[in-house]
């Protein structure tokens, strides 16, 4: 592949987390171009698109597809159709950042991976964790062998709560939650493969929701194969913010990752010792959102390998589809078993 000096990027949905990414790529990327946003909701693309300075916007996503000027796509479309758009942008020969899940079935994710693979394209998904500043030095010292041989691990999402729980589709909670800390877990443990999940989960925030398929909390057991025992967790709703953590303990030590705080600053007064607590993803991993975009640029440019592959997302995902096969045969299920 040529060197590109910058890499003109069409934006593929223009809601919450693609107008944040959009944000990125037209601001904060110089080596980026945001050249187009793509968006079938009527008047969505050209709103985002001129208040960002996009080149051009669609209403058809086709059009990205045969636009010259795009190099690569940002995929931030609902997730069940993430993976006919990477199919669709690899076969025009884009580079492909997907933001998680890539896919929601192991069919797709096969899709998907193998369509870049023949397209000889750049496939990059959004397990944005791996790029922020705690958990890629817990990652230092786990190569480093401070931490020694993993033995527990944890790894949790606390979401500030407000969703509208008509919108959310059975087993999100784990295909769109918990899949960040399945990826997590996968990173902290590194070389080890997942074998074994036990998922229990119910409808603590939302309870009138629970026949309609909605769970909104949940925890989650994941045996690897070199013996490690890692621990999942995840509720729609905390009073107290936005909350991501993770643990390792290993032979050699424990490293712990986020504490929630917005800064280092806390107060103390007659009603006791106060602290801010960070309430968004965009607020928290502001960073990390900014640098899996400059590598994955930086990938599209030099022809380079994606850091988070389309192999890294299909693990998470078999992870994910056991974790909701558990919770609805209440008994741990084997990874090899949901492979099938």
């Amino acid at each position: 592949m040529t060197q590109v000096t910058q890499v003109g990027v069409a934006l593929v949905g223009s809601g919450r987390m693609g107008a944040f990414h959009g944000e990125t790529l037209a601001r904060r990327l110089p080596q980026a171009r945001l050249a187009a946003v793509a968006d079938p909701a009527p008047g969505a693309a050209e709103r985002l698109a001129g208040a960002l300075g996009a080149d051009r916007a669609y209403t058809d996503v086709a059009q990205v597809w045969a636009d010259p000027s795009v190099d690569a796509v940002l995929i931030a479309a609902p997730a069940r159709l993430h993976a006919d758009l990477v199919v669709a942008a690899a076969a025009a020969g884009k580079g492909v950042f997907c933001e998680k899940p890539m896919a929601v079935t192991l069919a797709d994710a096969d899709r998907a991976i193998d369509a870049a693979r023949a397209a000889g394209v750049v496939l990059q998904v959004g397990f944005n964790r791996r790029f922020a500043a705690d958990w890629r030095a817990a990652r230092a010292l786990l190569d480093a062998g401070t931490v020694g041989t993993p033995r527990l691990l944890r790894s949790l999402t606390r979401d500030p709560g407000g969703f509208d729980p008509s919108r959310v589709l059975p087993d999100t909670i784990f295909l769109e939650t918990l899949i960040h800390d399945f990826d997590t877990l996968r990173f902290l443990n590194p070389g080890a493969e997942p074998v074994e999940v036990f998922a229990v989960a119910d409808a603590l925030v939302e309870p009138e929701w629970r026949d309609r398929g909605l769970l909104d909390t949940a925890v989650v057991t994941v045996r690897f194969d070199n013996g490690a025992t890692a621990v999942a967790e995840a509720c729609f709703e905390a009073a107290y913010g936005y909350d991501v953590r993770g643990e390792v303990l290993g032979s050699g030590g424990m490293v712990t990752m986020g504490d929630g705080r917005r800064s280092g600053l806390a107060f103390s007064g007659a009603a006791g010792r106060l602290v801010e607590t960070v309430r968004g993803d965009q607020e928290l991993f502001r960073d990390a959102y900014t640098a899996e975009l400059a590598a994955f640029v930086d990938a599209v440019r030099t022809g380079g390998p994606a850091p988070v592959t389309g192999e890294d997302a299909r693990a998470a995902l078999a992870i994910a589809l056991a974790a909701a096969e558990s919770v609805r045969s209440g008994r741990p299920v084997r990874i090899d078993e949901v492979q099938k």
